[in-house]
């Protein structure tokens, strides 16, 4: 059973900053494929960016590729997402999802995970 924390959320307005934290319990942390989610009110999840388990690669939805940095340090058993010139369409809760490896993995798909944290909130306003 992994268990996942975020932190860092807040309020902030558009052009701001923020870093978001989610530190996973376990000893299985290195060998989880790691993500990033959003999601609005009245909206689905989606992905935002999804890390292998070195964090080698990194993927990015669309919306946030060249505004967002998703990076892990495997050593504290935790991710991060930096993120830069903040606009309020970004405002949602952010969730952080762990995926055991060895399987199929989509890096911005829900469906691909199997842990999730309990979320933590972001607002942007002009």
């Amino acid at each position: 059973q992994v268990q996942l924390v975020e932190s860092g959320g807040g309020s902030v307005q558009a052009g701001g900053s923020l870093t978001l934290s989610c530190t996973a319990s376990g000893n299985t942390f290195a060998e989880n494929y790691m993500g990033w989610f959003r999601q609005a009110p009245g909206t689905e999840r989606e992905g935002v960016a999804g890390l292998s388990t070195g964090g080698g690669r990194v993927y990015y939805a669309e919306p946030v590729k060249g505004r967002f940095t998703a990076s892990r340090d495997n050593a504290k058993n935790t991710i991060y997402l930096q993120m830069d010139s903040l606009k309020p369409e970004d405002t949602a809760m952010y969730f952080c999802a762990a995926a055991a490896s060895g399987g199929r993995w989509y890096p911005l798909y829900p469906s691909s995970y199997n842990y999730w944290g309990q979320g933590t909130q972001v607002t942007v306003s002009l």
